[in-house]
């Protein structure tokens, strides 16, 4: 099944006013930083050699439309053929393909943001990773928690309140901890330059057998802490592996191939703020190869805590990034339809493609593979290095 990748269905709806940056392959000379202008893509050299370094600017929305007015950030490929490139299932290597839109970042994300989720990472635990156990846990905690956690404010005296009766009960679980607790759960998804893009296959670890896609807004954050950008992510997530410890989140979420972010970065600027990711509604998609096919949403608005909360939780004076970050907000989506039989909920399978999309930031599309078989990953930091010391943009 190929992906059909074009530039009208991953696009922002408003594409035509949006500041937009991303990262490209350019056969022969390596990863080159981007701007979406006019069905083309303009190389940012002049201005930043890597999306890191642009973000460091003061305005780096200006200093991209001042590049794309002014001619310094000349065309050097067409989009929709980097984006038929960008599924591995028809690239020829021979032409620019897209890449995750971050480099040098850390990679970060936020875990258990929305109550609506938060039932579902309970059942994990006390389900020790057994997809066979979720429907009957699920229904006895719905019994127990009831609406006690609706429209809780975490960290709130309302929340120590729940806090203690759920205690009372032996409902307690560390998620809830995270979830409706003072302190925000922040990990580290993945390593720097490791996230995969738009087309590219997601890997999945081969002995899972329970998991899911997570999709999720990424915030773009410098090493100021200031956010500058946003756009999508998927976290893919291993339920079976979380599910039998919390201490295996390492191996549940870091895999190869198992942070997707892209397909662009948009910056903001006079039509696009956080005000508009606090709005976003997030779509998803999942059609398998046996004619399956999966519908989910996120919305924005349900977040438990502000966006810009999270990051001021990541960063700050106990915590820098010298390089910034990039953060996922965290998803409300836990999937529970059947697919494998009754009671079984979803997992995915080799073959599934995955579509999450927001009319603010376009879509990210990407096909299924086990860890093993996605290209390795090869071209880390001192591979940028050495490849843009030898194009001279050191």
């Amino acid at each position: 099944m190929t992906l059909s990748l074009t530039a009208a269905s991953i696009l922002p709806q408003d594409h035509a006013r949006a500041t937009l940056v991303g990262r490209i392959w350019q056969p022969g000379v390596g990863p080159v930083l981007v701007a979406v202008s006019g069905g083309a893509l303009h190389d940012l050299s002049a201005i930043a050699p890597t999306a890191t370094q642009l973000f460091e600017l003061t305005d780096p929305a200006a200093a991209v439309q001042g590049a794309l007015a002014d001619g310094s950030a000349k065309p050097i490929a067409q989009l929709d053929v980097a984006l038929a490139q960008s599924d591995p299932a028809t690239q020829s290597g021979k032409l620019p393909w897209l890449l995750a839109p971050c480099d040098l970042q850390a990679l970060k994300a936020s875990g258990v943001t929305f109550v609506e989720s938060l039932l579902e990472r309970v059942i994990e635990e006390q389900a020790r990773g057994d997809a066979s156990k979720a429907h009957g846990i699920r229904e006895a905690l719905s019994v127990i928690m009831g609406d006690n956690l609706t429209g809780i404010v975490p960290g709130s005296p309302q929340a120590a309140s729940v806090k203690e009766a759920l205690l009372a009960q032996g409902a307690w679980s560390q998620y809830l901890e995270v979830g409706i607790g003072p302190d925000a759960e922040i990990f580290t998804k993945s390593q720097p330059m490791s996230a995969v893009g738009v087309g590219a296959d997601i890997g999945i670890h081969p002995l899972s057998v329970w998991n899911n896609p997570e999709p999720e807004v990424v915030l773009v954050v410098n090493s100021l802490g200031q956010t500058v950008g946003a756009t999508l992510g998927n976290d893919v997530n291993l339920r079976d592996f979380e599910g039998r410890s919390a201490l295996l989140l390492g191996k549940a979420k870091d895999n190869n191939a198992s942070c997707a972010i892209g397909p662009f970065i948009r910056l903001f600027d006079a039509h696009f703020g956080i005000a508009d990711v606090r709005r976003c509604d997030l779509n998803l998609r999942v059609d398998g190869p046996e004619g399956f096919t999966m519908l989910g949403s996120s919305s924005l608005t349900k977040i438990s805590r502000d966006p810009l909360d999270l990051v001021s939780q990541a960063a700050g004076a106990n915590h820098q990034y010298p390089d910034g970050f990039m953060l996922f907000l965290g998803t409300m989506f836990a999937p529970t339809q059947d697919r494998m039989g009754p009671g079984q909920g979803f997992t995915h399978v080799v073959g599934d493609v995955v579509r999450i999309e927001t009319p603010a930031l376009g879509a990210l599309v990407n096909r299924v593979s086990h860890s093993d078989k996605a290209p390795p990953w090869t071209f880390g930091v001192t591979a940028l290095m050495t490849n843009l010391a030898g194009r001279g943009l050191l």
